[in-house]
């Protein structure tokens, strides 16, 4: 699996680097500025990108730029964003597309190595890979929207989880509940976004991350 990575702080870059040619992942470039990033996903269309959001020259948002731009290009590219900042206007437009793996990790809250090798494998498949935090604040933001108020108290844990990429199994265990009762829940959460059913569960995250886009 290719790796495209951007990451401005050497040591953290090398030792992503180590990290995941550790868990059998091909580094394609590793790269510490938004210019050679764009050019990089572009002309190397790796299996997944790993991007921190505020790169040189300006250290605002050109990681998210960058990726954006590429999945413009190059349309589902997986991209995971690594950072210790949420920007919600890029992510939300990130995540607006509703193709390709996306993920969204905060550096800070990333505990272990099998937890962002699994991120990363997740979002290279497909799937999603959002952390709580992340989640709050895009949903913080339309905390107003009359769908959204609609849901239980349940409804929107069930959502949350989802969005973090987890199965309808994963779901009932963290909520002590059974599948049935998440099936139920979930059945639910889309009747009142007016959003399609789907057998495929991380179709049914993007649709959510979506509509939570709008506002």
């Amino acid at each position: 699996m290719r790796v495209v990575l951007a990451e401005d702080l050497f040591l953290l870059r090398d030792g992503l680097v180590r990290l995941l040619e550790a868990y059998d992942f091909e580094i394609a470039a590793a790269v510490d500025n938004g210019p050679e990033l764009q050019r990089a996903l572009v002309e190397l269309r790796p299996d997944v990108a790993v991007v921190d959001v505020r790169l040189p020259p300006s250290f605002t948002d050109e990681g998210l730029q960058a990726a954006l731009y590429a999945r413009r290009e190059i349309p589902g590219l997986p991209v995971l964003v690594l950072s210790q900042h949420v920007e919600q206007l890029y992510a939300r437009e990130l995540l607006a597309d509703g193709t390709g793996g996306i993920g969204y990790l905060l550096k800070d809250r990333v505990f272990d190595a099998g937890q962002f090798v699994d991120a990363v494998r997740r979002v290279a498949g497909g799937g999603t890979a959002m952390d709580p935090q992340v989640i709050s604040q895009l949903l913080a933001r339309n905390v107003r929207n009359e769908p959204l108020g609609q849901l239980t108290p349940r409804e929107s844990e069930v959502m949350a989880l989802m969005a973090e990429g987890r199965s309808n199994v994963a779901i009932a265990e963290r909520l002590v509940v059974t599948e049935r009762a998440v099936a139920k829940h979930t059945s639910n959460i889309f009747a009142k976004l007016d959003l399609p059913l789907s057998e495929d569960d991380n179709r049914r995250v993007l649709a959510v991350l979506a509509y939570l886009d709008r506002s």
